[in-house]
């Protein structure tokens, strides 16, 4: 599999249930919300996020390059037991495309290590005007 790394430092924040998604929260490269009857969550740029939030942060998101077929299996097995192995611990989300996994920033370059170790490719994701971030 390749991953593509983004260079934005994320959060995860935690906000109530049937809580609106705050104005700071979508000026991000990667935004996401999860909704259920007991919390609402949010991923967003972590320096949007206010100090009196609660959140986990900081987070680096790994793109798993898709899009991936819906019959594929196996997928976030493959790619979460080589960081189960090197004791990174994971945020992961998906979206119709692909699957993405979080990990703490102070252990992406950790993570990327594991994942080539086992056979992954890891580049910097490549924004919409076609040039490598570095």
């Amino acid at each position: 599999m390749k991953l593509n790394r983004f260079p934005e430092t994320l959060a995860v924040v935690r906000l109530g249930p049937g809580a609106e998604v705050p104005r700071w929260a979508e000026s991000s490269s990667i935004f996401s919300v999860t909704a259920t009857a007991t919390e609402t969550s949010v991923v967003c740029a972590a320096r949007s996020v206010p100090t009196k939030a609660v959140a986990q942060r900081p987070f680096t998101a790994f793109e798993v390059e898709g899009p991936l077929d819906f019959a594929l299996t196996g997928i976030l097995s493959g790619l979460l037991a080589p960081l189960a192995e090197a004791s990174i611990s994971v945020f992961t989300l998906s979206t119709h495309d692909t699957d993405w996994i979080l990990v703490p920033s102070d252990a992406a370059d950790r993570a990327a290590e594991a994942w080539r170790a086992a056979g992954h490719e890891v580049a910097p994701a490549v924004p919409a005007t076609g040039k490598a971030n570095k």
